[in-house]
């Protein structure tokens, strides 16, 4: 079965990497692999997605690498 991708409306992913951090500091794979882990693996960040999320997060102050 090959897996099929979820398109997520815009600020989603944001929202949930919020609170994944919210929940304690973490640096970006392991963002990824605990928001793969509550979704029970129907959400599967990439990091070309991940990464560019992050820095604009951390541009707005939302979050501090």
């Amino acid at each position: 079965m090959t897996a099929e991708r979820i398109d997520l409306p815009q600020g989603t992913l944001d929202l949930l990497i919020l609170k994944t951090l919210a929940l304690e500091p973490q640096h970006g794979c392991a963002v990824s692999e605990r928001i793969q882990q509550i979704s029970s693996d129907v959400l599967k960040i990439q990091q070309g997605s991940l990464y560019p999320a992050l820095h604009r997060l951390e541009r707005r102050g939302w979050i501090k690498a």
